[in-house]
């Protein structure tokens, strides 16, 4: 058999294949070493017997009466588990042998490979999950004052306008990335990432990177292969831009573009790359101001500015200071291992009475230094004692107040009429103009002056 030989000379010897070829009687006339390993015999005791005789389930008697492969099929033999294939060797149109060759491939140790590769994998697929994923929902954001519940629903609502980019505007703590988080979940691009950027604390020369990736060898230390950047990874569903009114004017160019386009390019890459998600920006910053100045660019605020949020300072809605101490001191409670069950009305008091400059990231600070203060005492009541930094604040406020002039007075007794104004008519100008009796032109330079949103 000149096939035979062929099959011989290119199989027997494969470490990593179990081989044997069969007469046209089905007697094994050679057999690779491997299959010799595996069936725990030495050539002697094999050649010229049937193969029936040496695996009594062979298919080779099948393969040489019907002259057709079988390819394909389970073997298994002395606890090896292999991938099987038979084949006729036909000369002149006879079926003169067959070949027989299997995968050497132990499933069972395969098996455990696959199982602790997917077992690592799923870990950092939990990791990932937990990196690039949104924690809070609506429910989280509490509040009973009727301009902040106005917001929240407004927020609700957009979020099922999922490429509808959203600007949050507001002091720093009132909880910008809450209603982000928040509109994130509520919307159907909750199953995949969100991805927050400080680009206040991203240098101008990364932030580039970090947006849009870069391909390998794109600077000194690029990364080998390159990485994709956030606005990649964040792939179908939200990225948070946080700060965004201190992204340079270059990076606000890029932006734009990102933004203009849905498409995004790699530092040192040649072709863009399609990008489906949902941008939603916040800044502590007057913008408006900033375009005037030139800091920021008109036409990136007018992309942006889509569906804009003005969340209320905690200032502005004091009265609902009691519901949030009670909710952040549970939340507390769990973190500090103190067991605080209440805060007494004078302390609430005195806490509705402060300006908050740091709003509710400042409330929950100076809670967990009064719960603190408390524990160390052995009481579970929060009082005003616990607060003494606090009123040494009010002290000095209102030191500065009885001592500022007549015209520092009534700027800002015109700043709380106007505040007021905006409230009552739900934030609109010809409403509130009217409220004020004065025109609308007036209104609109009051605002400016007081560094209201527009």
């Amino acid at each position: 058999m000149e096939i035979g030989r062929i099959l011989e000379a290119l199989f027997t010897e494969n470490q990593f294949m179990a081989a044997m070829i069969v007469d046209d009687r089905g007697r094994i006339v050679s057999i690779s070493e491997t299959y010799l390993n595996v069936l725990n015999l030495c050539r002697e005791e094999v050649i010229g017997r049937p193969a029936k005789e040496i695996t009594p389930h062979t298919r080779v008697m099948t393969v040489l009466e019907s002259g057709k492969a079988i390819v394909g099929y389970n073997w298994r033999i002395n606890d090896y588990n292999m991938i099987a294939s038979t084949i006729p060797i036909i000369q002149e149109g006879k079926v003169v042998g067959a070949f027989a060759y299997s995968v050497f491939m132990d499933i069972w140790n395969a098996q455990d490979t696959i199982e602790n590769l997917l077992t690592e994998l799923n870990m950092y697929k939990d990791e990932v999950d937990n990196l690039y994923k949104a924690k809070y929902n609506f429910e989280d954001i509490l509040g009973k004052n009727e301009v902040f519940k106005k917001v929240k629903n407004f927020a609700h609502q957009v979020a099922q306008h999922t490429i509808t980019t959203v600007l949050l505007c507001g002091e720093s703590g009132t909880g910008k990335e809450l209603f982000a988080q928040a509109i994130h979940n509520q919307s159907s691009r909750s199953r995949f990432p969100f991805l927050r950027i400080n680009c206040a604390t991203i240098p101008e020369n990364l932030l580039e990177a970090e947006l849009f990736g870069y391909e390998e060898g794109a600077f000194t230390g690029a990364k080998k292969g390159g990485k994709p950047g956030k606005f990649e990874l964040a792939s179908g569903g939200t990225i948070f831009l946080d700060e965004i009114g201190e992204m340079s004017t270059t990076m606000q160019s890029k932006l734009l573009v990102a933004l203009q386009e849905q498409e995004i390019e790699r530092l040192g890459g040649s072709h863009p790359i399609r990008v489906n998600v949902r941008v939603i920006a916040a800044t502590n910053r007057n913008l408006e101001d900033m375009i005037e100045s030139g800091a920021f660019r008109e036409d990136l605020y007018y992309r942006l500015n889509v569906v804009r949020l003005d969340i209320p300072p905690l200032r502005k809605r004091s009265g609902d200071i009691p519901l949030l101490c009670h909710h952040i001191m549970t939340r507390l409670n769990c973190r500090l291992a103190t067991g605080i069950k209440e805060i007494t009305s004078s302390a609430l008091e005195m806490l509705g009475s402060y300006s908050w400059p740091g709003n509710i990231r400042e409330l929950e600070n100076v809670l967990e230094r009064a719960m603190i203060l408390a524990d160390m005492e052995k009481t579970e009541i929060l009082d005003a004692r616990h607060f003494m930094f606090i009123k040494k604040r009010l002290d000095l406020n209102r030191a500065s107040h009885e001592k500022q002039s007549l015209k520092t007075a009534v700027r800002e007794f015109e700043r709380d009429l106007i505040d007021k104004a905006m409230q009552d008519a739900d934030y609109d100008r010809v409403k509130a103009a009217e409220l004020l009796e004065i025109d609308l032109s007036t209104l609109y330079r009051k605002l400016k002056k007081w560094d209201f949103p527009a």
